[in-house]
């Protein structure tokens, strides 16, 4: 089991959580990211057909950055920009049943407070993990923030995607396709 975390109180750091019996031990790889050119956090994982695994992370650089494992998350390539825009927002991505990967998301970069990237709240699709396909616009609203995704696919194949409303409240949508 390998699970995607980070921490922010000594620079946005990506790293992960592995066992290998079932959560009686756990061990740390990483951090992957020196926090200097890619302050990234919040890492989701994608699994590939060829074994490979693949993260999607927030950042502060105004877009989603990446990085690739071939040996199970033992190790990772250097993080890299994504042609993904971020507003510094987080996201969530998964791999569905059919191999291709979802991920929910800001599309815009723009930054600063009160949120102004947060307005407009979107989902794409790629069965490579490299380009992305826009499939649905979940939000837009000039005065609104949405934040904070996650993602599930259930046995059903239903997706479902929960995400906050100015943070106030919960939001949810469910889709099939």
């Amino acid at each position: 089991l390998l699970s995607g975390s980070s921490t922010e109180y000594d620079g946005w750091r990506v790293h992960f959580e592995s066992t290998r019996d079932g959560g009686q031990t756990w061990s740390r790889v990483g951090p992957i990211n020196d926090g200097k050119e890619f302050n990234a956090i919040q890492p989701s994982v994608l699994v590939h057909s060829d074994g490979r695994l693949q993260i999607l992370c927030r950042s502060r650089e105004r877009f989603i950055t990446t990085s690739w494992s071939e040996d199970q998350g033992k190790t990772w390539s250097p993080m890299k920009a994504t042609q993904l825009p971020n507003p510094n927002a987080g996201t969530d991505a998964l791999t569905l049943k059919d191999g291709r990967h979802l991920l929910v998301y800001n599309h815009s970069n723009r930054s600063g407070n009160p949120w102004p990237g947060r307005n407009v709240l979107n989902v794409a699709i790629s069965k490579d993990g490299e380009t992305w396909q826009p499939v649905l616009i979940l939000e837009k609203e000039k005065k609104s923030e949405f934040s904070y995704p996650a993602v599930i696919q259930t046995d059903d194949g239903l997706v479902h995607i929960t995400y906050t409303w100015k943070r106030k409240r919960i939001c949810t949508y469910n889709c099939k396709r």
